[in-house]
């Protein structure tokens, strides 16, 4: 077997593949997307590229993967094959993984000494965005399963800033499967600056040789009698919803057409008569996010089983009956029919659907005939991992769970830690089977994997791609699909075939084509590089960091510190602390949380509290008396003295936000505490002073004036004084005594 001979890829390591050459040639030409299916060497090509930057231009290789088991894969794979020097860099030979665990000074002490580092692009957005490192010296920038570079992607936002500030930037981005629009590869590739794209299919003359066997299976599954009769107990629901929206004026189609995409016409509907300020729009909201759960409820009962589907019934019915739940779970669980429903569910003792038995029967045929195997399953849904694994141990079968880190209800997520260890324990044959959710479609390097079973079909080309993409990767691999008859398991099958097709198509039409290269810039911004010195100081909360606001504020050029703010999302100064809300969050909050009590703490905190209300008009949002908003907006600006600001979108907020900065730090002198105000009286000056005291108020303040006379005689009052004043009490005088006579500082 030829191997690839490079002074940096460590010696008769790798096999010199003609197509993998290729593709690396044209990668350090130009900004270059690869397609790749999953197995035939992505990181390879990455390694090629990588190792040729490094011996020609020196610098640093900067790798991002969306998933921690995914970089330490990957920093898995370089410290194997690749030797880390460079001639113009002869000491630098250090690896390094970022992750968010590791404190900030770690790792900008990790980034000046690394010559190859490996991030999730979320952590090193933040340490972008505060300043800690910058992007001026990585010659490479490799962006692993890159079709996720859209929207509000961290990505997008880390190709921007390397274009920007690299002085010799390549970006080589890698996916299987970009997905299976134009419009959706066109977007990726402007927002990561490709100028070039590499595809290749399992069919093309130089890959089919390093391609295994695959063998894909359809199961069908029949739906048993129970289930059937459930899923029309809810069609009767929902033919019921779907009448009520049309009474009131809405056009819906008939039930057995009701897809996700037909849904959102109707919430179109809906949003356009709330914006009109038609009272129908808020009723019809309810009844349409009825429509959404019953939906949801069919297609449980359809394709995961009787005992998820149980479960979510059982979940309505609880947060119909509870005190916080929505309208839309209230109306469904004081609904006869729907509560004859869950009774019924009730009475089931043990799983109805035969999928669980299937899954059981295909892993013990493939352990029986191949007892070195691998199998992953694959399931949408938590509760269907958990069933399958429970229900697979109960059967001898050794497995374990793979999911995300969140927590959701009482089911706790994996860690990245405990992700990594499961990885590790199922490739050294601890356990036979993965059960996972879309946490393990992307990247999982898995060798001996030879099944894997899709427990549903799933209707994105994407994540079809990459379920299949993790067997078949070193030997022969079978892929088996369970579809119940006659359901939405045999409509997303059709879908996702009809979009991988369609995706093959526009690739070979983009394949081996230079592209206009459209890099991503801020609307009415400046470089980066042009704001000299740094611009003003904010503070930002470190949970903000996934809003656009902070990524528009570091681009501004602002100096930004992040950090764990007690209260507000801002900090400017010393003085000014901002509270975001969008026009959404600001009504449900008030609605389901306390507003009042958010607000009464930020005013509690800073002389300058502030409030920016983003996006939207608030009088649309729910269904509320607009008084009654009319009425919080008051008692928020004059009875608390909180500025209330409102804004079009995040850009607006950012650039609202920088004024805000620039103006604070502009300041000449001493600051007042106190809003400027000419008065008109020696009263009106004195009853601003004893108003200022914590908690007086300018009602108190009078009081106080009119039993003492003078600021003088408060000042000196003992406490049983300050206390026998009417309206004042123990609490309020004895802050104004304790206060009086503390030393300052």
């Amino acid at each position: 077997m030829p191997c690839i001979s490079h002074p940096l890829i460590r010696p008769d390591s790798i096999e010199s593949r003609e197509y993998q050459l290729g593709i690396a040639m044209k990668a350090l030409d130009a900004n270059t997307m690869v397609i790749l299916p999953t197995g035939l060497g992505k990181t390879a090509i990455a390694l090629l590229v990588a190792a040729s930057r490094l011996y020609n231009e020196g610098g640093k290789v900067l790798m991002l993967a969306p998933t921690k088991p995914l970089v330490e894969q990957h920093l898995r794979f370089f410290e194997k094959y690749l030797i880390a020097k460079s001639p113009t860099a002869p000491d630098a030979c250090q690896f390094a993984m970022f992750t968010g665990e590791a404190p900030p000074t770690e790792r900008t002490a990790e980034w000046e000494r690394s010559q190859v580092i490996f991030a999730t692009p979320q952590v090193v957005k933040n340490d972008l965005i505060a300043g800690r490192y910058t992007l001026q010296d990585v010659a490479l920038l490799i962006v692993d399963e890159c079709h996720r570079a859209v929207g509000n992607y961290a990505y997008v936002f880390l190709a921007r800033r390397y274009h920007d500030t690299a002085a010799k930037p390549l970006l080589l981005a890698m996916t299987a499967s970009p997905g299976g629009s134009q419009e959706k590869v066109s977007d990726v590739c402007a927002n990561l600056g490709i100028a070039h794209v590499e595809n290749r299919t399992e069919n093309d003359p130089d890959v089919s040789p390093y391609v295994h066997e695959r063998e894909v299976e359809v199961h069908q599954i029949d739906l048993p009698a129970e289930l059937k009769s459930a899923i029309h107990a809810i069609h009767t629901l929902i033919d019921d919803r779907l009448g009520l929206l049309a009474s009131l004026g809405f056009a819906v189609p008939k039930r057995d057409r009701l897809s996700m995409k037909e849904l959102a016409g109707i919430n179109a509907q809906i949003q356009q008569r709330i914006q009109n300020r038609d009272p129908a729009g808020y009723s019809a909201a309810s009844v349409y996010a009825e429509c959404l759960k019953l939906k949801h409820a069919v297609t449980l009962a359809e394709s995961q089983g009787s005992e998820v589907f149980k479960g979510y019934i059982a979940k309505l019915v609880a947060e119909g009956r509870g005190s916080g739940g929505s309208k839309a779970s209230q109306r469904l669980s004081r609904d006869p029919a729907f509560h004859s429903l869950y009774e019924r569910t009730i009475s089931w003792a043990g799983e109805l659907h035969p999928k669980p038995a299937a899954v059981l029967g295909i892993v013990k045929e493939q352990i029986d005939t191949h007892p070195d195997s691998r199998i992953i399953i694959f399931a949408t849904f938590r509760d269907t991992v958990q069933l399958l694994v429970d229900y697979l141990t109960k059967n001898g079968i050794s497995c374990e769970r793979f999911v995300g880190q969140a927590t959701k209800d009482a089911e706790k997520g994996l860690s990245q830690k405990r992700q990594i260890a499961a990885l590790a324990r199922f490739r050294a044959g601890e356990f036979k089977v993965l059960v996972a959710t879309s946490v393990g479609e992307e990247g999982l390097d898995v060798p001996s994997t030879d099944l894997v079973i899709f427990y549903e079909p799933v209707p994105s080309e994407i994540r079809s791609i990459q379920r299949k993409g993790r067997t078949g990767r070193s030997g022969a691999g079978r892929v088996v699909v369970l579809a119940t008859k006659g359901t939405s398991d045999d409509v997303y099958r059709y879908v996702s075939q009809t979009k991988e097709r369609q995706m093959q198509k526009n690739l070979r039409q983009m394949s081996g084509q230079d592209i206009t290269a459209q890099q991503p810039v801020m609307a009415d911004q400046t470089r980066i590089e042009e704001f000299t010195p740094q611009g003003p100081a904010i503070r930002i909360d470190d949970r903000e960091t996934s809003s656009k606001v902070v990524e528009e504020l570091s681009g501004m050029g602002a100096a930004i510190r992040l950090e764990r703010l007690p209260q507000g999302d801002y900090a400017i100064g010393d003085r000014i602390l901002v509270e975001r809300k969008t026009a959404r969050d600001f009504v449900d909050t008030l609605i389901n949380r306390d507003l009042l009590g958010q607000a009464k703490s930020l005013a509690d905190a800073v002389p300058r509290p502030v409030m920016v209300i983003e996006g939207g008009d608030i009088y649309t949002q729910r269904d509320m008396n607009p008084n009654s908003l009319r009425g919080v907006l008051a008692a928020l600006a004059i009875d608390m003295g909180i500025t209330l600001l409102f804004t079009r979108d995040e850009q607006d907020t950012a650039q609202m936000l920088f004024v805000i900065a620039k103006r604070e730090e502009g300041e000449r002198g001493e600051r007042k505490l106190h809003p400027h105000k000419s008065f008109t009286s020696a009263k009106e000056e004195q009853e601003y002073i004893i108003s200022a005291f914590p908690d007086i108020g300018l009602k108190n303040a009078r009081l106080l004036l009119a039993h003492f006379g003078s600021v003088q005689g408060i000042v000196n009052a003992t406490l049983e004084e300050l206390v026998a004043v009417k309206g004042i009490g123990e609490k309020t005088g004895g802050k104004i005594f304790e206060l009086c006579r503390r030393k300052y500082g």
